[in-house]
């Protein structure tokens, strides 16, 4: 069974930092591309970062741009998504997605499998 389990979530000040993981089993991890959605109560899912499967390209939406990185090893079976600088706009439910693909889709109904989700929650 396919299974992304993600964790890292929590409260933190305007401006600070948090790291998630997203560890990933049951599949040939390398062949995915990796994605980060998130969902804010009353918004659709949206697109926020997404990684090849090889490590050799990434894509972000416009407003994490500079502040997130996303990161994969693809020897612990992991995705990672640094986000740095966070504002309360990024508060919201945060989803790790795999997909079995050579290209990036930033459409989540591209995505093959989802996690349950780990909150992020950013005060001012």
């Amino acid at each position: 069974q396919v299974q992304l389990v993600e964790s890292g979530g929590g409260l933190v000040q305007a401006g600070g930092s948090l790291r998630l993981s997203c560890a990933a089993s049951g599949l040939i991890f390398s062949r995915y591309a990796m994605g980060w959605f998130r969902q804010a109560p009353g918004k659709e899912r949206e697109f926020v970062a997404a990684i090849k499967g090889s490590g050799s390209s990434t894509h972000y939406v416009d407003s994490v741009k500079g502040r997130f990185t996303i990161s994969r090893d693809n020897v612990k079976n992991t995705v990672y998504l640094q986000m740095n600088s966070l504002k309360p706009e990024d508060t919201a439910v945060y989803y790790c997605a795999a997909e079995h693909t050579v290209v990036i889709h930033t459409n989540p109904v591209a995505y093959d499998y989802w996690g349950q989700g780990t909150q992020v929650t950013v005060s001012s």
